[in-house]
């Protein structure tokens, strides 16, 4: 019949699962710790969410972050937040957060190998309506011997390491891979700890929802224009897919990780590179989509080949289930000019 009892005594949390896999790859352990620290980091973030409104911590800081958009107070909390936990983590030697203009680099008594892009709070336009936030982060290796420098941040997404999200919604998920599959854990308030819900996740390879932001639609390039019509007229009669958007990008591509389907913010005459950030929000995501069996593209190319040229780059993202987006990318070679 099996143990029916309430009170689990072999639980797999979090921290569990990152000592044991650190364990398993023979690591030097720096990674463990700057793990740790991360989840320590999204579990305060978690509680300030839930209590925002309470502690007055709604409402703009007065401040506007290095890419235009309004600094809420607790964005500015949220970054100060990681920023301490993980350089006392040990394990880093240089941070780049959406919040910051420059790199950060950890100081020499505290400095680790790790190089660590994250945006804390990704959707922070949805704080006051209660929509669904998230934090984001990537990890990779320093490379180099040379002083620690923003250079060492400017990796293609190949070179990741590790890479994770947590969503504040309903519940707070940790969505985490290691360059092992995917595996979701969902933070339990009662013991304080994540534990694992859904292991080695995998993602359909065709869904039946498509989410980008059609208020664009004026801006859309042929091939998006002609690949949105295919989806809501299709021609051989099947039943159209159903549009998704919340406007958090890490809400929305959990969205399509969960029920597949596919999630776009392609190049547009708005913004013909794209709106979202490569290091700390389009990198992180794609890692997490193949490894979850999906496939993540500019549009041109593997987001993950794309070689950073500044810590700000913009690309475009279109990311989930590899049936739709071979069809985008169809489209868009459809759409190309014949030599």
């Amino acid at each position: 019949m099996g143990d029916r009892s309430p009170f689990q005594t072999d639980m797999i949390t979090l921290t569990r699962f990152v000592m044991e896999k650190g364990r398993e790859a023979k690591g030097t352990g720096e990674l463990t710790q700057l793990l740790n620290s991360m989840l320590t980091a999204i579990k305060a973030i978690s509680s300030a969410v839930r209590k925002a409104g309470l502690a007055n911590l709604y409402g703009i800081a007065g401040t506007v972050n290095v890419t235009g958009d309004e600094v809420k107070k607790l964005d500015e909390l949220s970054n100060a937040l990681v920023i301490n936990m993980l350089q006392s983590s040990y394990s880093t030697c240089v941070l780049v957060s959406e919040e910051n203009k420059e790199a950060l680099i950890t100081s020499k008594e505290k400095r680790g190998k790790c190089v660590v892009c994250f945006n804390t709070l990704d959707g922070s336009s949805n704080i006051d309506c209660l929509a669904s936030i998230s934090t984001i982060f990537a990890i990779y290796r320093k490379t180099s011997d040379e002083e620690p420098s923003e250079k060492d941040a400017l990796q293609p997404g190949r070179n990741m390491v590790a890479a994770g999200y947590a969503l504040y919604g309903s519940a707070t998920l940790v969505a985490l891979s290691s360059s092992q599959g995917v595996d979701c854990f969902m933070l339990n308030p009662a013991l304080g700890e994540f534990v694992l819900v859904e292991r080695d996740v995998k993602i359909k390879k065709r869904g039946k929802i498509f989410s980008l932001n059609e208020g664009y639609a004026k801006y859309f390039d042929a091939a998006t224009t002609d690949y949105v019509q295919k989806k809501k007229f299709p021609a051989d009669g099947s039943a159209p897919y159903g549009a998704c958007y919340m406007g958090s990008m890490v809400a929305d591509v959990h969205c399509t990780l969960v029920y597949g389907g596919i999630f776009l913010y392609p190049a547009n005459a708005k913004s013909p590179n794209g709106k979202l950030r490569l290091l700390y929000e389009c990198n992180p995501m794609a890692f997490i989509v193949e490894q979850a069996g999906g496939l993540a593209s500019t549009g041109t190319q593997p987001v993950l080949d794309v070689e950073p040229e500044t810590i700000l780059q913009h690309v475009p993202l279109i990311l989930s289930s590899p049936d739709d987006v071979r069809d985008y990318l169809a489209c868009v070679r459809n759409h190309q000019p014949h030599p």
